[in-house]
């Protein structure tokens, strides 16, 4: 089994230590094994959580959602659960999704005006 320090685990997930540290003592993440000498070290296991939890956190998922997710994904019983938390999330994303898509339209808008202009303004100089 392979197994990870804390500074491979980090660099891997892209979260900082102290955020490794700060969501294991929160119970986002499970308890993390430690070596003989009492140092933490990360499994395979452990950094798929953290890639799955970079990319709830990356999409908006709030800390108290993480810390809901991480209690549940230590209970083999809360599967309903959890496909009710990430479903709920979802919806959340596709939200600020539909709203990123009427942003990004008035945008292209503006930026279609202003060629606009700047092809008015080439046509008088011409």
């Amino acid at each position: 089994m392979t197994s990870y320090s804390p500074a491979e685990a980090a660099a891997q997930s892209g979260f900082s230590i102290d955020t490794l540290r700060y969501y294991e003592r929160e119970g986002i993440l499970p308890r993390i094994e430690r070596s003989a000498g009492g140092r933490r070290v990360y499994s395979e296991g452990d950094l798929w959580m953290l890639g799955f939890l970079r990319c709830l956190r990356d999409t908006g998922m709030s800390i108290e959602q993480l810390r809901r997710y991480g209690e549940l994904s230590r209970d083999d019983t809360t599967m309903p659960e959890r496909v009710a938390l990430l479903e709920e999330h979802a919806a959340s994303i596709r939200a600020r999704i539909a709203e990123l898509g009427a942003v990004l339209t008035r945008v292209e808008e503006k930026a279609d005006w202003y060629r606009g202009e700047l092809r008015r303004t080439e046509d008088k100089t011409s």
